[in-house]
């Protein structure tokens, strides 16, 4: 396999490039309630940012917003051992201090990754199933904004095009999706790369087919807004505003 030395100054283009706004809704907000005031994306006892080494180095070249990761379970020393050698885990002062101009690209994307067909091509933006009883946008795919679909793609092949082996465990992940999503019967989503609609891959036999918001059932807390009030409840957490148009699906 071509191997191709990704640096921070590719990343920092990737960075200019990749800005959008997943939203124009706040998702933090809605999990917030559920995750001691802090959104799930942003803490570590949810979601460790990985990085590679080249984008730590421009990171640390532009902030003192991140540092190192210090696993503190079983858990996280598992997923810090197992991982590749060109990557780390770091980890932000918090939410509260993020800085927009230097977020990672892992905390740009959440919860979305490139999604790849069996025959190798980009199909568009999928979403990391591990986190669907955690993050609401992912029941609200049909929010994302067009602009940071094509702004996700695009940098994401700007990565891949210096880091083949990054291209290579993308596809291996998107395998998996079809794997895991086999075994469940349910379809995966997908937001077209091109377009911005919303499609669905159905596990056994691949086909794409356009999908709607209700074809993917939410789970846990976000399957009904009397599930949600209940669990921030019981979380201990507070309700705030819903914006204009609610937060969740009909």
């Amino acid at each position: 396999m071509r191997k191709t030395r990704i640096t921070p100054e590719h990343f920092g283009d990737v960075y200019r490039q990749f800005n959008a706004s997943i939203s124009k809704y706040d998702c933090g907000r809605k999990c917030a309630p559920l995750n001691g005031g802090q959104p799930v994306c942003c803490t570590t006892g949810h979601a460790i940012p990985v990085v590679h080494k080249s984008e730590y180095q421009l990171l640390k070249s532009r902030t003192d917003l991140w540092y190192d990761y210090k696993p503190n379970d079983a858990t996280s020393r598992k997923i810090v051992k197992e991982l590749p050698r060109n990557s780390c885990a770091i980890e932000c002062k918090g939410a509260a201090f993020c800085e927009r101009d230097n977020r990672t690209i892992a905390c740009r994307a959440f919860p979305f990754f490139p999604y790849y067909n069996k025959q190798g091509e980009m199909l568009g933006l999928s979403v990391y199933w591990t986190f669907e009883d955690r993050c609401w946008m992912i029941y609200r795919l049909d929010l994302a904004e067009p602009a940071f679909v094509k702004e996700m793609a695009a940098a994401f092949e700007k990565i891949f095009a210096f880091d083949p082996e990054e291209l290579e465990n993308m596809k291996s992940h998107s395998a998996s999706a079809r794997r895991v999503h086999s075994r469940w019967n349910r379809p995966i989503p997908i937001i077209g790369r091109d377009d911005g609609k919303l499609y669905k891959v159905m596990p056994r036999t691949h086909e794409l087919r356009p999908a709607k918001p209700s074809d993917f059932k939410a789970q846990g807390a976000y399957k009904s807004e009397a599930a949600y009030k209940r669990a921030v409840k019981e979380a201990g957490g507070t309700l705030g505003p819903e914006p204009k148009g609610g937060y969740l699906a009909p």
